[in-house]
């Protein structure tokens, strides 16, 4: 289990916090064990190397924001929700992307944690829009951003290269505007 380091956004249930190397461990068993829970959706890493430069990236790259969803009674990861493609000037968005852990999947756990991240993102962050592409078979993936208050804005064909193919996606966003009223 991974230690109880200080939060950057806390609910009743879940504390957010940045990636660190030292999750390694924790994540990729996490990620192991959520193999057909992810698929054909999500590939998170699953051996050491795979981590050290996913989470590398996240730590380092500006353009992104990695936030590991932790259970505050125990501090155990039960998911992870990133910030991609950010974009700042005028624009000041971001693409999320986003997965539950099997033992923690179906507990509202990240309900709690995808609003907190987007009152983060909005505040501390100063974006202006997030963005979720899921591809529409995503049900979960779909019903979550639904949940936490993102609108359907499109259809993309062939948006985004997944598990060997370009794969439809709908687009679905959240504005500061809509957080606010």
């Amino acid at each position: 289990m991974s230690d109880t380091r200080e939060y950057l956004a806390e609910g009743p249930r879940v504390g957010i916090r940045p990636f660190t190397h030292d999750d390694a461990a924790e994540f990729t068993a996490r990620a192991r064990e959520s193999r057909k829970l992810h698929r054909p959706w999500l590939f998170p890493p699953t051996t050491p190397g795979e981590y050290a430069a996913y989470a590398g990236r996240l730590i380092e790259d500006p353009t992104r924001a990695g936030f590991l969803v932790c259970e505050k009674e125990t501090g155990a990861i039960a998911g992870y929700i990133n910030i991609n493609n950010i974009v700042r000037g005028g624009f000041q968005s971001g693409a999320l992307g986003y997965g539950a852990f099997a033992h923690a999947a179906g507990r509202g756990l990240m309900t709690e944690a995808l609003n907190l991240v987007v009152r983060y993102a909005f505040g501390p962050l100063g974006l202006h829009r997030l963005e979720v592409n899921a591809q529409p078979r995503n049900t979960a993936s779909i019903a979550l951003a639904r949940r936490c208050g993102f609108r359907l804005e499109g259809f993309s064909p062939d948006m985004i290269f997944v598990d060997g193919a370009w794969r439809d996606h709908e687009r679905w966003a959240i504005t500061a505007e809509m957080v606010r009223t």
